[in-house]
């Protein structure tokens, strides 16, 4: 009898503190728990499938085999998610599909590569992060977000954060370049942009923080290859912008098309479950990149799909992009035991509280308004932005006697170049539903920008010919008549001063567009050099998705403005830069090589035993070239000059419970007004593991006034000088730190102080 109310008086305890423990909940879990127990099997691993669209939603189904399992999928509840459908009349009929047909109404997410705009396209990620500014990165998200979410969209596979060292890769375009503190700063403020405060207002979408991990560091720089990196490299140069994106909230992951040490990404259990989900404590969904579940097979780790369905899902991937996998195999491989049920119920409760945050189950439609998509895509406000943006993407790489910025009065101008009457190539290659030639070129800029008085010779020089731009890898240029060149030439003769836009076609970067060769293809130098023998005041524009080696150009060209892939307002926010009514900002975030020979190149480079000359041979450096590169890390010119004070330190010695400050003056001392982006490194000299001989750890973008000076301070935690061993232990070592403050990573002052135990 005693036993009997024990076991009673057990039972209630338990109940009450199971229903404790409910009522503790919130809503969101709430809701999705009640959802998944009314859930089957089936249905919870419909919610882990996402695919394309093989047909317009606004019309029928076409009536092959393929599209109308898509259609019956879709009307199961076997597909979760669905990317490439867009446009407010699009999702609200495919939404329609899910909602109305499957059984438990469960709303489908949209998603789609919003990179660097939706229509009103911005500068490429890379040229926005050469602004260095939080503010610039998160409005133009911002934006991208307000148009993404009026065309019903929910989800955008942006950012890339992936810290690109090599110029050969074409994805270099679509991150923030070569240094983990600046592309972690950057990437939360482009998270920020996107997901605003609230996934569920209606001008929000969710980010993604990929590729997810290593994807840059793939061997040759060719796209896709194998990534083989130290455990040390991976802690400190890698994952930081990924772990700061999952500490500022970020909804989703996309892992990585390739290997790393031997191990698919989206096989890899370190990197999504453990790293992730347990220790950064990620709440969100991991999501494949397109097909990539289907690669793990072959890149030779698993002998089939069904084998790497089940090393997927046991890592960690929680979507499976297009390969199919999940719905064909998951529910066969729990019954057989090789996968355990509450894998499919952790990564199908992550997908649905993104769905119960961006606000779907309230309603399913509230992004698929057509009224408000006809407002708020490609607006007047929107372009007025994406050249806000533009401007302060753009870096001055030499300005000899200071021949920028042109009058406005000029009598006349020669514009000549591939590009520079281009109204397409500006919006680059992630365009998203960019209207094909609806850039404003630089020649419109020019013309909108100087005297009624100023004559413009336009010629275009050369031709770039790219064929399918989609597709090809290799892009051909047409050798150029002598006609061609003698219009230029002629134009150049007439004119005061020469306005020169080169570069590279805008589908020679992006994925699948990496290059063995970087340098201005074609005819280009050559039309180059035949301009300046008949006239030397030539300002080089360039247009490009990647850094460029360009020491010829560098030597010969009395100017050189680095313009990127400058987005929908490009030729206007050029001439803004060229005629001066924007002083230059912009400082590099990845190194210019001299030669591709060079490359990987980067500021943050362990010494070697041997890095300087000891009056022989042996020592670490080319024969055939300089070390260093053409343009640093963090270079970038103004209109103006920036005179640093001298730098100094408040304490020589602090404890691990002190900050240290260092200060300097900056004044403008030139004759426009201007921003300086105050750039601080530091140096552990001698430590546990040898580090960097520079690392990023703080800047701040300054504007001044003519004539004005101010005092610049930047504070220091001890936690600012720790690193990550091998093992991935964060650690604070004692020692002397050297400090290094300047205008870029190689113009600096140094000082010194020391951390005791």
């Amino acid at each position: 009898m005693t036993k009997t109310i024990y076991l009673i008086i057990l039972s209630l305890l338990i109940l009450s503190s199971c229903n404790k423990e409910k009522s503790n909940l919130s809503e969101e879990d709430k809701f999705v728990s009640k959802l998944l127990d009314d859930m089957t099997l089936s249905e919870k691993i419909g919610q882990l499938n996402q695919y394309t669209s093989h047909w317009e939603m606004t019309g029928p189904a076409p009536q092959n085999s393929e599209s109308q399992n898509r259609l019956e999928q879709i009307k199961n509840g076997d597909v979760g998610s669905m990317l490439n459908v867009t446009g407010a009349d699009a999702t609200r009929k495919a939404q329609e599909l899910a909602i109305k047909n499957s059984r438990l109404g469960i709303p489908l997410i949209f998603g789609y590569d919003v990179i660097h705009g939706y229509q009103t396209m911005f500068p490429i990620p890379l040229a926005e992060a050469s602004s260095w500014d939080t503010e610039i990165v998160r409005l133009s998200a911002q934006v991208a977000a307000k148009e993404a979410s009026a065309a019903g969209l929910h989800w955008t596979f942006a950012p890339m954060m992936d810290v690109g060292r090599d110029a050969r890769w074409g994805r270099v375009m679509e991150g923030c370049g070569e240094d983990p503190y600046l592309a972690s700063v950057l990437s939360v403020a482009r998270i920020k942009g996107f997901q605003g405060e609230d996934l569920a207002a209606k001008n929000t979408i969710a980010a993604c923080a990929k590729h997810f991990a290593g994807y840059a560091f793939s061997e040759s720089g060719r796209d896709y290859n194998t990534v083989e990196i130290s455990p040390y490299t991976l802690h400190n140069i890698v994952l930081p912008p990924f772990k700061a994106a999952a500490n500022a909230g970020v909804a989703t992951f996309m892992n990585s098309f390739n290997i790393i040490n031997g191990t698919p990404c989206t096989a890899n259990e370190y990197l999504q479950r453990t790293l992730l989900k347990e220790q950064w404590n990620f709440k969100g969904f991991v999501v494949s990149d397109w097909a990539s579940l289907k690669e793990i097979s072959i890149h030779g780790a698993a002998e089939n799909l069904k084998e790497a369905t089940s090393l997927a899902i046991n890592a960690g991937s929680d979507m499976d992009m297009e390969s199919n996998g999940y719905i064909k195999h998951l529910k066969e491989l729990v019954e057989e035991g090789k996968v355990d049920e509450s894998l499919i119920d952790d990564a199908a409760k992550r997908i649905l509280k993104i769905k119960y945050q961006l606000g779907l189950f309230e309603d399913p439609y509230q992004y698929s308004n057509i009224e408000r998509e006809k407002i708020e895509i490609y607006s007047e406000e929107n372009r007025s932005i994406a050249r806000k943006v533009a401007r302060h993407s753009m870096v001055l790489l030499k300005n000899k006697e200071q021949l920028l910025p042109l009058s406005k009065q000029v009598k006349s101008i020669a514009l000549i170049g591939p590009m520079a009457n281009s109204k397409d190539i500006p919006l680059g290659s992630w365009r998203a539903k960019a209207i094909k030639n609806s850039a404003v070129s630089l020649l419109e800029g020019i013309q909108a920008s100087v005297s009624a008085k100023t004559k413009i010779n336009y010629a275009k020089g050369c031709d770039l010919t790219t064929g399918d731009r989609n597709f090809r890898q290799e892009l051909t240029f047409k050798k150029d008549n002598n006609s061609k060149f003698s219009e230029a030439i002629k134009a150049a003769q007439k004119s005061e001063v020469v306005i020169m836009a080169i570069g590279e076609d805008c589908f020679q970067s992006g994925e699948g567009r990496s290059q063995t060769n970087i340098t201005l293809k074609g005819e280009q130098m050559a039309l180059f050099n035949a301009v300046l023998k008949v006239n030397e005041n030539i300002v080089a524009v360039l247009m490009n998705g990647r850094p460029l080696a360009i020491p010829e150009l560098s030597e010969k060209a009395p100017a050189i403005l680095e313009t990127w892939f400058a987005g929908s307002e490009a030729g206007n926010a050029i001439a803004d830069v060229l005629f001066g009514d924007y002083n230059p900002s912009g400082k590099l975030t990845m190194s210019f090589p001299r030669n591709v020979g060079q490359c990987p190149i980067y500021y943050n480079y362990m010494n070697t035993g041997r890095p300087t000359s000891t009056n022989n041979v042996f020592w670490s450096h080319y024969t055939d070239s300089p070390n260093t590169p053409l343009y640093p890390f963090g270079y970038g010119l103004s209109y103006t000059n920036f005179e640093y004070g001298e730098l100094t330190c408040n304490k020589a010695r602090i404890t691990k419970n002190d900050s240290i400050e260092v200060k300097l003056s900056i004044t403008n001392s030139g004759k426009f007004d201007g921003e300086e982006i105050v750039q601080l490194y530091i140096q552990d000299p001698k430590a546990k593991y040898a580090r960097p001989v520079k690392e990023l750890r703080a800047y701040k973008k300054v504007l001044l006034k003519k004539g004005d000076s101010k005092q610049i301070s930047f504070s220091l935690n001890p936690s600012d000088l720790g690193y990550y061993s091998p093992d991935g232990e964060f650690l604070i070592e004692s020692g002397t730190y050297h400090i290094f403050v300047g205008k870029n990573s190689v113009e600096v002052q140094k000082i010194s102080f020391t951390l005791k135990e």
